[in-house]
């Protein structure tokens, strides 16, 4: 079955779709073209056993980083809540597959039509060569994939979520179960800082690109974890 497809097939068994969680998103007339990356590892093309899809909660980043001039965390492009990081094939044991192919770049065309989903054509362009060229040999694919199943997803309301008295991770957990319908906590990974201001959600995939329970390492902490989330907006 052909990766598009086996997604497609999937779908019955995942939510309907909501869009994308930009609040506000103004793309750039001009985006430049992207060079070839020079890998940051070792090149790994292992047997893919499932996927991540990995969702970075945008304010914590902005306020963390400081970069105030990028499409993400520039008021002028967009206001942003959870923004994709990226679709990440994974190995059933060891390091994932990673950066089987640095060509073809992503063209200013597809970086354009992706941007609100992911406000970063850098980030685009890294996501592509590290873990999409493991799975498609075309960009434009691989967005696709992600795409469909990005916009499948329902977002948790974070900013209510933030004002809530001894937030936990299991909280979090239980938003995302509750606006997801069938979804298994298990399949819900949750990243935090060492001080507990959450970072991003870790969505689990089997090989069928249905719901899975996460690895360990994807998981994150217990549910019983204090959590805090930075509104920013």
């Amino acid at each position: 079955m052909k990766l598009t497809a086996a997604v497609v097939a999937a779908l019955p068994l995942i939510p309907a779709a909501a869009g994308a969680q930009a609040y506000q998103c103004s793309v750039p007339r001009q985006i430049a073209p992207v060079r070839p990356l020079t890998p940051d590892g070792p090149v790994r093309r292992t047997t893919i056993a499932g996927y991540t899809l990995a969702a970075s909660w945008s304010p914590d980043y902005c306020k963390t980083s400081g970069d105030t001039r990028s499409m993400q965390c520039n008021p002028a492009h967009g206001r942003f809540g959870f923004i994709l990081h990226g679709l990440w094939p994974e190995a059933a044991r060891g390091p994932s597959p990673q950066w089987c192919a640095t060509q073809p770049v992503p063209s200013p065309r597809t970086l354009r039509e992706n941007l609100c989903m992911t406000p970063s054509p850098k980030l685009l362009a890294h996501e592509w060569a590290k873990h999409g060229s493991c799975m498609v040999a075309a960009p434009d694919k691989y967005f696709r994939v992600s795409a469909i199943l990005w916009r499948s997803i329902r977002w948790p309301d974070a900013d209510r979520l933030s004002r809530r008295r001894n937030l936990t991770v299991g909280d979090l957990r239980e938003e995302f179960a509750a606006a997801n319908r069938g979804w298994p906590r298990e399949a819900v990974g949750v990243e935090i800082s060492r001080t507990g201001w959450l970072r991003e959600l870790r969505l689990c995939y089997g090989r069928d690109f249905r719901p899975a329970r996460c690895p360990a390492r994807q998981y994150g902490p217990g549910d019983s974890t204090s959590l805090r989330i930075w509104r920013g907006l």
